[in-house]
């Protein structure tokens, strides 16, 4: 057997357990676009895989579409991320803060959009540029997603145990493999040095499934509150959000009258 089909059928494997371990202990609840980028995963690979297989003219569109919507999900992850991890007050937000982690996360890629894109191989045709620079964008903000839990779990109140963070790890580990096989891609010059990177990159993403099946097998600790600090900078944060959104009703409003007036 080829090492291609027993990495194949090893993620396969793996994907599985990581999705049964997720709906098992209902963690799906909390974290459902995971739940989808694993589902996403299993099938477009094992689509992917065959289509290669028997179908090699079709392959590259095939490729760039699973691609994009994977970048797309893993980016949802990432929302996902940062709204579970304010659970413990969550009951004091408001929905709208969803939104502003949304637009906090999609600044920060529009910061990293030029730097992901030093990463890029010359030889590459404007299409798959523009999708190798949106993976690499996503990959390094999932880098960086796993930085900030990592280095704020104290003020954050988690830990290793936590599934967020877990999750963090996995998904921060399998992106920095991808982002140094991308430099290394940049200037490779022959088949063998891209398959060589590959091997690298795949084997990465095994091991993240293995820590993930390790991780979520055992018992999650249980959450902690927030430090008073912490609280106190979110729910300041939530005001701040509200008396926007009142500002610019009270705004609109006045415009209304002063037409109505004329």
């Amino acid at each position: 057997m080829s090492w291609d089909r027993v990495f194949f059928y090893a993620g396969i494997l793996g994907e599985v357990v990581v999705i049964g371990l997720l709906l098992l202990r209902g963690m799906w609840r909390r974290v459902p676009i995971f739940l989808s980028y694993n589902l996403w995963s299993l099938l477009g690979g094992a689509g992917a895989y065959f289509i290669l297989r028997d179908y090699r003219q079709e392959y590259m569109t095939s490729y760039l579409v699973l691609a994009f919507v994977d970048s797309a999900l893993l980016f949802g992850v990432l929302v996902e991320l940062a709204w579970s991890v304010l659970r413990p007050v969550r009951a004091f937000l408001t929905g709208k803060m969803i939104l502003v982690i949304v637009a906090l996360i999609l600044v920060l890629g529009a910061i990293i959009w030029p730097l992901a894109g030093m990463l890029e191989a010359a030889h590459l045709s404007l299409e798959k540029a523009v999708l190798a620079h949106l993976m690499q964008t996503v990959s390094i903000l999932s880098v960086l997603v796993f930085m900030v839990l990592a280095a704020g779990s104290q003020l954050l109140s988690i830990g290793w145990r936590d599934r967020e963070l877990q999750i963090a790890t996995g998904l921060g580990f399998y992106s920095l493999v991808s982002l140094t096989a991308a430099m290394i891609d940049a200037h490779a010059s022959t088949w063998a040095q891209y398959r060589h990177v590959d091997v690298y990159v795949v084997a990465s993403y095994l091991f993240s499934l293995v820590y993930w099946i390790v991780s979520f097998a055992q018992k999650e600790a249980e959450r902690k509150e927030f430090t008073p600090q912490m609280q106190s900078f979110l729910l300041a944060m939530a005001g701040a959000t509200r008396v926007s959104k009142v500002s610019l009703e009270d705004a609109r409003s006045r415009k209304v009258r002063q037409k109505e007036e004329r």
